[in-house]
């Protein structure tokens, strides 16, 4: 188990909010992995006297750590950005119930959007859900605050929503460390059900404490240690917070700053008294203007957006540019060669979406490592909303082209994110009778975000065995009658069964069985390259448009071509990078030319 010494540790902001929460006393903690956030739990989990639990999504997750508060523990709930949208239902009535023990949610947003499908700022859910919010700067800021977190959750009866972003997420620093606390609440049942019960006659009266409660966190953030002053020149002032405030110290270690650590409720008179003594008042913010929203609500003039850009991560360049400082001083970022997101050679679904690339439908798609069947050459994936929604469109769609739409559309979904949000889509298609054909991508695994258990995986994050959802008897026992099992990587099986079930006037299911190749068992596994023969090769490129990062088209000329004694008319020819192959034979089967074969073949 990890070292528990107290000691100056080098960790990154993910792997300090992990020794925060067991410094803390959490004894639960309930999470679904998505960068930024997944680094906690996978941490937390090596730490004693804590159980923790991958949940199929975050709305169970948050539902299990409000039981887990009710009953008088610490809790810890983890989720990205677009999880708090999964988990909203539960989160906005548990500021009606409170809790017992501590309870504090992780909300990591991710601006510039570097895994994510929008960029939303979650800032907004602690003003519409009226919760307070703490912002870390960085990894020694956020062990200390989110012990104060657990504080505050347990004095203010609320669930505390504790904001990171990528930067903050990943960023390393040295973090110094302490002992475990022990001064809790005492876990055991106890029964409150005019608190934890919430119809409308409890609700109204629970809805009164909340205010009673925000006026309360309002006196509180005018003298929360995280919220301070630090006086410079005067001539401009700056408020920030969280990983911005990095970047103000960086662009403008001389001016003033006003640093809030509580970004909601805000600290109103400290406010207004550090905007009166600058001459001018700048907010630096990422992405939305929620601080200088809300300070303009107040009455005080102030610098935004007009000068901050609303898009996108800042840094310290983009602080000291937009705020008409010498950039000479400060390092412009540095532009990297791009690195094309790509599946890894040998993965299960480039073999699928190959199979689906080669017939005209309409893929509606979710998220996870197949939505990258939506690049070139692949070609493949036409839609991409949410985790769970392309079976929803799929049957959308179906219903509103009628009979017309038989043959044309089909929904895949990764096995993670079908235990995640993908059921209960299945469920309202065969209730509500559509010809919808889904694709269960079954890796047996979460892959994307780092190869995380799941449901259906046999195993839990704290590597005991565990049940293995069965795609097959659960898509019976919901009532479709076809269900098909293929192999990925056997392309042309692929194609024949796609036909078949996209043709059929009620809902099927195939289920895409092929682990992922990064899986440690598959690593083990002894794999045969397959390699090209040059002088079979004719250029036909088929096996380069399954899009293989193993697989290297070399262009030649007709002199070249001529000298190696092919065609003038072959512009090049593929070969096989024998290091980085699997084995996984998917280009050897569109070889007509026979020019593929394995390294033992050979």
């Amino acid at each position: 188990m990890t070292q528990v010494s107290t000691e100056k540790l080098w960790l990154s902001g993910n792997e300090a909010i992990a020794r925060g929460a067991w410094e803390a006393g959490v004894t639960v903690a309930s999470g679904y992995p998505g960068t930024p956030s997944t680094e906690i739990l996978e941490n937390l989990v090596k730490y004693d006297q804590v159980y923790t639990e991958w949940a199929p999504n975050e709305k169970v997750a948050l539902e299990v750590a409000i039981g887990a508060s009710f009953a008088g523990a610490r809790v810890l709930a983890t989720m990205k950005h677009v999880g708090m949208n999964v988990a909203a239902d539960p989160l906005f009535t548990a500021s009606y119930t409170g809790g017992r023990g501590g309870l504090v949610i992780i909300t990591a947003d991710d601006p510039e959007m570097h895994s994510s499908q929008n960029e939303q700022d979650n800032r907004n859910y602690a003003f519409a859900a009226k919760l307070p919010m703490l912002e870390p700067s960085e990894p020694a800021e956020a062990v200390s605050m989110l012990q104060e977190a657990f504080a505050l959750s347990e004095e203010f009866d609320a669930p505390v929503l504790f904001r990171t972003t990528t930067r903050v997420a990943h960023v390393k620093g040295m973090v110094p460390t302490g002992p475990r606390s022990t001064g809790q609440v005492e876990i055991k049942i106890k029964k409150m059900p005019a608190k934890f019960v919430m119809l409308p006659g409890n609700a109204r009266m629970r809805r009164l404490e909340i205010e009673k409660r925000q006026a309360k966190l309002t006196e509180f953030a005018e003298t929360y240690s995280g919220n301070r002053i630090e006086w410079g020149d005067k001539k401009r002032g700056i408020i920030t917070g969280g990983i911005s405030y990095l970047y103000v110290k960086e662009a403008f270690p001389d001016v003033s700053v006003l640093k809030l650590g509580m970004t909601w409720p805000l600290p109103e008179k400290m406010i207004k008294e550090f905007a009166a003594g600058v001459d001018e008042l700048n907010i630096v913010e990422e992405l939305d203007p929620f601080l200088e929203t809300h300070i303009k609500a107040m009455g005080i003039s102030c610098l935004g957006k007009e000068k901050i850009p609303a898009i996108g991560e800042l840094n310290a360049f983009i602080v000291k540019k937009s705020l008409g400082g010498n950039i000479g001083e400060i390092f412009p970022p540095v532009n990297l060669p791009p690195r094309p997101p790509n599946m890894c050679a040998g993965c299960p679904h480039r073999g699928l979406f190959y199979s689906l690339s080669k017939q005209k439908l309409f893929v509606a798609g979710d998220i996870g490592c197949y939505t990258l069947g939506f690049l070139p050459p692949l070609s493949a994936m036409d839609a991409c909303v949410c985790m769970g929604a392309g079976i929803n469109m799929a049957h959308g769609m179906n219903k509103a082209l009628g009979e017309e739409g038989l043959g044309k559309t089909i929904a895949v979904i990764g096995d993670s994110t079908f235990c995640h949000s993908g059921i209960t889509g299945l469920v309202n298609t065969v209730y509500n009778k559509s010809y919808s054909t889904i694709i269960i991508l079954d890796n047996r695994t979460t892959a994307m975000t780092g190869h995380q258990p799941n449901p259906a995986s046999g195993a839990t994050l704290m590597g005991e065995p565990a049940s293995a959802l069965d795609f097959t008897k659960l898509s019976r026992a919901i009532g479709v009658k076809h269900v098909t099992t293929v192999n990925p990587h056997d392309i042309g099986q692929c194609r024949k069964v796609i036909k078949e079930e996209v043709e059929r006037p009620e809902t099927s299911v195939i289920i895409s069985q092929g682990p992922c190749v990064l899986l440690p068992a598959e690593r083990k596994r002894q794999k045969i390259p397959f390699t090209t023969s040059i002088d079979k090769c004719t250029g036909c490129s088929m096996c380069v448009q399954l899009g293989c990062p193993a697989i290297r088209w070399y262009p030649i000329s007709p002199e070249e071509a001529k000298k190696m004694g092919k065609k003038e008319k072959q512009k090049g020819y593929a070969r096989i990078s024998v290091e980085m192959c699997t084995g996984c034979g998917q280009c050897s089967q569109l070889c007509k030319f026979e020019a593929i074969t394995t390294v033992e073949g050979q």
